[in-house]
């Protein structure tokens, strides 16, 4: 130990060593975050001697013990922020050695270094308290067939965690040849990653220098998500409801109960990822009518990669208001709540008249309110004002559906309060542009905006908790309306004799179709309404466009030119997210149906192809500019009131950061999100049709794509007329369609890895979708007829 460890004779005292952890380690990162794995792995209490936690120096010269002695490293202000003497005071000086100084090596410097020693520590010691197999298991060796690799297992009721240690300065190979974990599948505990399963056959780890595995032995059928009876967990607490928030009651909250809940929730984003931890990272407690209720701020972090700000209201209901929200709103409650001898139940708060009922007076008002850490400010706008006419603000109020990222809420059948349930700073797009629509150029194509709800802190940007706007009772969206379009066009469509029709003469793509050349037969049956009520869809959509372009001298909303540094940028976006699906769908190929499958080989082996038409993106320089557009643009997102259509949702996706929603575009975009919904209405109607027979969708499956591209040519035209001379269009019909056609086979792409991940029996749309797209150059024809 002397010889590797102590070679001045200065650093040795008695039978020991006065040094602390990172000098004695030479300051090497792996070495020391292995040896605190050793420590918080073994059986025994782990104690930290204090600043191992920042990798602090020592100075040895000092005599006796007084080397590891020296004041905590705080910041880099004087004395290490330990004391605000005069450093001639000090008991011991602070290290001032180059490597170890106080103002490089600090807590302060550190807390604000994710990568850092400190906060890796602080991971370890989490993982430590999660995982009771630590602190109360088992421990046995396992004898691998490298012993330069420390293996061991820590047990602990349905815990069993493999820890691999490679002790050795070079890379090493360690085999798990032990047959009990055949059908196992190891689980990475920090990042929460699972690696493949476990066979009878040696499985090979591979360990970097002093590396280190903490693995999670997890049965097979345990990865399987099944669907089985839910069970409430319950929470103990003391005195109050509101104590759930404090101690181990908050920790268990936090662990087990919120992870499990937050899955099952429909406006939550995060449903198809690992969650590494869920931490609380604020309670504001809130009193409408004499109840109090507490606005949770939850942080859920990935096992991936990033982390996401959750809103979530709670509230404790006892008796029969208990009983009501479990026999009417199962999906509500959060966890079974003892409060001393009190039964009830925690659930989300949204659920609550009375809450709904305060929220929305507070907009309907203007009125704050101090909670803890900030305000709850209400805004409404002088719309608002008028529509009230000076009487009270509505108190009838349902949930209408909860989508990803909000809820929305009806009251008095007028007016529809979406509450936002990502915690974001800064004002929200959606927000941004309902208010210019609305109050700068008067655009009558939307539901009027009317008020707002944020929450507000020192130091920090407004937190917009909640949207007000008008509510158009009795209307459904344009999708339904294309549903019911297509479902009596192929009514028609199926009443005709089984002769071979003639092969009718459509344009390759639906961006050259000419409405006015649609044949004769197939314009009967798709209906003179619902081609003109489409071609009315594209001129709103042109004068939202418009209006979202007319006034230059705000800044948010002027046009700004599409440069080839866009161009490049959105080729490179295109290129990664067709190269990430792509992947997803090999991987995914094994699981799809037969019919579905032979689809899905043919895309992959267009691979080359796609990139091909995405490279065609950086051709030529596109005369056009970039504007606010809606973003997610299509037939759900469009009201239709049986003569007209009213534009919805100006949030975007909400998955993307908010700074990126608020990123100028080119309008063709919108254009592409519902030439690609059109399709999905016609295909969509083969899958939803209940009367369809299985011998009719072969015949009806180029009739379905003859009114998609019949309907697209309409919407199109109609489109390219209303923005006719617009500076943001592109000057050449040739740039409108190269861009239009790039954009149309993203947004398939993008289609096609959402239904992998949560629809699969949709998969076939897309897929279709894209190989249409691709043979769009090869055929000009469509040739409708009836098969066998």
């Amino acid at each position: 130990m002397y010889r590797v460890y102590a070679r001045d004779p200065l650093a040795r005292i008695n039978l020991g060593i006065r040094r602390r952890l990172a000098p004695l380690m030479g300051n090497d990162r792996r070495k020391i975050e292995l040896m605190n794995v050793l420590l918080f792995t073994l059986p025994g209490t782990p104690i930290i001697y204090y600043g191992d936690e920042i990798g602090m120096g020592d100075n040895y010269y000092l005599g006796d013990r007084n080397g590891v002695r020296t004041p905590m490293q705080w910041s880099p202000d004087r004395n290490a922020g330990f004391s605000l003497s005069n450093p001639q005071k000090l008991f011991l000086p602070v290290i001032i050695d180059p490597e170890y100084h106080y103002e490089a090596v600090c807590v302060e410097t550190q807390s604000h270094t994710p990568s850092s020693l400190l906060w890796w520590m602080r991971r370890m010691i989490d993982l430590r308290k999660r995982f009771s197999a630590f602190g109360r298991g088992s421990f046995e060796f396992v004898s691998p067939d490298n012993p330069k690799v420390l293996s061991f297992l820590r047990s602990y009721g349905d815990e069993t965690i493999l820890v691999l240690i490679n002790l050795s300065r070079f890379s090493q190979a360690v085999e798990i040849s032990t047959p009990r974990f055949a059908g196992f599948t190891p689980e990475d505990l920090f990042s929460r990653n699972r690696f493949p399963v476990i066979k009878e056959s040696p499985y090979v780890i591979i360990l970097g220098r002093y590396d280190y595995q903490l693995l999670l032995m997890k049965k097979e059928a345990e990865t399987i998500t099944l669907k089985e009876e839910v069970v409430v967990p319950e929470i103990l607490v003391e005195n109050r409801w509101v104590n759930v928030l404090e101690g181990i009651p908050l920790k268990r909250l936090a662990e087990t109960v919120l992870p499990e809940y937050l899955r099952k929730c429909r406006w939550f984003g995060g449903k198809g990822r690992a969650i590494n931890t869920v931490t609380v990272t604020d309670s504001i407690p809130f009193t409408g009518d004499d109840e109090t209720y507490v606005l949770l701020l939850i942080e859920v972090a990935y096992a991936e990669e990033g982390t996401e700000a959750v809103i979530l209201p709670i509230h404790f209901a006892v008796q029969d208001s208990a009983l009501q929200l479990l026999k009417e709103s199962p999906e509500a409650v959060i966890a079974r709540l003892r409060v001393d001898e009190v039964e009830g139940i925690l659930y989300d708060a949204v659920y609550s008249g009375r809450l709904r009922e305060a929220l929305f007076r507070m907009v309907a008002q203007s009125r704050r309110t101090r909670v803890r850490g900030g305000e709850l400010a209400g805004r409404r706008t002088r719309l608002f004002t008028r529509l009230l006419a000076g009487g009270p603000p509505p108190a009838d109020s349902q949930i209408l559906r909860s989508e990803q990222g909000n809820t929305s809420i009806l009251f008095d059948n007028r007016y529809l309060f979406k509450l936002f349930r990502r915690a974001e700073e800064g004002i929200r797009p959606e927000e941004e542009m309902m208010r210019f629509l609305t109050e700068t150029v008067h655009f009558e194509g939307i539901a009027p905006f009317v008020g707002a709800l944020e929450y507000r802190r020192p130091g920090a940007g407004p937190v917009t908790l909640a949207l007000v706007h008008r509510y158009l009772p009795g209307h459904s969206d344009a999708w339904k309306f294309a549903l019911d379009e297509v479902t009596r066009y192929f009514d028609l469509v199926l009443t005709q004799n089984n002769d071979t029709k003639k092969g009718m003469q459509l344009p390759p793509s639906p961006i050259d179709a000419d409405p006015a050349a649609i044949p004769p037969l197939l314009l009967d049956m798709i209906g003179s309404f619902c081609l003109e009520m489409v071609r009315l869809l594209g001129q709103r959509c042109g004068e939202l466009h418009l209006a979202l372009a007319s006034r230059p001298e705000v800044p948010g909303f002027s046009p700004e030119p599409f440069s080839f540094l866009d161009q490049r940028s959105i080729y490179q976006s295109m290129r990664s997210l067709a190269r990430k699906v792509l992947i997803r769908l090999k991987r995914n190929l094994g699981r799809l149906a037969p019919e579905i499958r032979s689809e899905a080989e043919w895309v992959l082996a267009a691979e080359p192809e796609i990139l091909q038409q995405h490279r065609r993106f950086l051709d030529r320089r596109f005369s056009a500019m970039k504007i606010r557009i809606h973003g997610d643009y299509h037939l759900g997102q469009v009201l239709f009131t049986g003569k007209d259509f009213i534009l919805i949702d100006f949030e975007r996706k909400t998955a993307q950061a908010m700074s990126e929603r608020r990123i100028k575009r080119s309008p063709l975009q919108d254009v592409a999100g519902m030439v690609r919904s059109f399709h999905y209405a016609a295909h969509a109607a083969l899958i939803q049709h209940a009367p369809l027979r299985a011998e009719d969708v072969p015949y009806l499956e180029p009739w379905a794509e003859a009114w998609y591209r019949c309907c697209v040519g309409a919407f199109i035209h109609s489109y390219l007329q209303t923005v006719a001379g617009a500076p943001f269009m592109p000057k050449e019909q040739e740039e409108v369609e190269a861009m239009l056609s790039a954009f149309v086979l993203d947004r398939a792409l993008h289609e096609l890895g959402y239904e992998l991940e949560n629809r699969p029996e949709w998969v076939m749309i897309p897929l279709r979708g894209i190989r249409r797209i691709l043979e769009s150059g090869h055929s000009g024809s469509l040739t409708v007829r009836r098969g066998l």
